[in-house]
């Protein structure tokens, strides 16, 4: 079997959602999803083409490794590069999983669970009263999630980018004055509240606060016993992340924004994080993202990966989560989306109950439903040309 073509096509939704399909000269098409590479993965995938048609698609970690090494001086670290080949590697195991009549799965060791358990990002917004965070809440326990996940900060502005009443803060500095603390703080109560104590609550902070404010917040949230506090300082320090995670009980979580299991290193071998949380169709692929969280059991830290993919890169990493030992719970972002279902050819939720099973079909198990995904094409893109 040879690669004939790869091909990319991209809708509107957590930013871009774009899809790599290869083609092969059998008729076998594998279908993968990466993220958060923009336009700028679009263009690499077209330039690496040349160096994937007449390759042996079985060779999925070779492929990955060599087209990486010869692109070392373009970003072969980090970045829309490792986005870009990460698209076609899931798009590959696609491929070898369909050739040879067995899901992913089955391919990286078998599975260590049947059911990958799925936490709900619930649209908390800034703004937002007790009353509506309760219908947020009660709407996502209404459909069956055991662990959901809320986002604390108010992004300087808010989402929308206009200025939220009551709170003033320079948009580049870390720190959290008082309104901003305890308005994190209740929340973060409220939602305990509302949940209940036999519910996994994790909350989000996406990098925005400096060590003492980071600090001061973890401390402050120990009594509702987070599942995790989420990224409280910026990534680019381990020693600065470490600080905050000594300082408190609080499980502290990060990873989001790292690439490779290079990226992952110093974070988890100096233990400046409770759990690690890779983004699986961002970061490298499902072979590479095995290898992180088998670095990570090691040191027995827990692995969540985030997740704003379509059900494409989710049931991808879903794959993965299956084969590791120290997995704890897959990102699902999507609770307002139109086409969460619609969007892939089986017509229905992969998530039920706060669980998603394991299809025992070949490959990934699903497929995209074009029709419906020209639907959302993001402007200026090509589709599966």
């Amino acid at each position: 079997m040879k690669i004939t073509a790869v091909k990319t096509a991209a809708t509107v939704g957590h930013g871009m959602h774009l899809w790599v399909k290869v083609e092969t000269d059998e008729g076998i098409t594998g279908i993968g999803e990466c993220v958060h590479g923009g336009v700028q993965a679009i263009a690499l995938i077209q330039q690496l083409q040349a160096k994937l048609v007449g390759r042996d698609p079985f060779q999925i970690d070779a492929i990955f490794e060599q087209l990486r090494r010869q692109n070392v001086f373009n970003g072969g670290f980090a970045g829309a590069l490792i986005t870009a080949l990460t698209g076609i590697e899931l798009a590959l195991w696609d491929v070898k999983g369909k050739a040879l009549g067995v899901p992913i799965y089955e391919l990286m060791g078998g599975k260590f669970r049947d059911e990958i358990k799925v936490y709900a990002d619930c649209q908390v917004e800034p703004g937002m009263d007790f009353d509506d965070i309760k219908r947020v809440l009660d709407d996502m326990l209404a459909r069956g999630f055991t662990a959901f996940k809320i986002d604390l900060d108010i992004f300087a502005y808010g989402h929308s980018g206009s200025e939220v009443e009551g709170f003033r803060k320079d948009r580049f500095n870390y720190t959290a004055g008082p309104w901003e603390h305890e308005r994190m703080v209740r929340l973060a109560e409220m939602a305990r509240e509302l949940a209940g104590k036999e519910i996994d609550f994790a909350a989000d902070v996406h990098t925005r606060l400096d060590v003492p404010s980071a600090i001061r917040l973890a401390k402050d949230l120990e009594p509702f016993h987070l599942m995790w506090l989420e990224e409280p300082v910026p990534p680019e320090n381990v020693d600065a992340m470490r600080e905050v995670k000594q300082s408190t009980t609080t499980p502290i979580c990060a990873g989001e924004n790292l690439y490779l299991r290079h990226g992952f290193r110093d974070l988890i071998e100096s233990q400046a994080v409770d759990i690690i949380m890779p983004d699986i169709p961002k970061c490298g692929g499902l072979s590479e993202c095995r290898k992180i969280a088998h670095m990570a059991e090691i040191y027995y830290m827990p692995f969540a990966p985030h997740n704003v993919s379509s059900p494409i890169g989710t049931m991808a990493s879903a794959h993965v989560c299956a084969t590791v030992p120290n997995f704890l719970a897959l990102e699902f972002h999507w609770l307002e989306r139109d086409y969460w279902s619609t969007i892939i050819t089986d017509k229905e939720d992969i998530i039920k109950n706060g669980f998603i099973k394991l299809p025992d079909r070949p490959g990934l198990g699903i497929e995209l439903d074009e029709t419906v995904g020209r639907e959302y094409q993001y402007p200026g893109t090509t589709w599966f040309e």
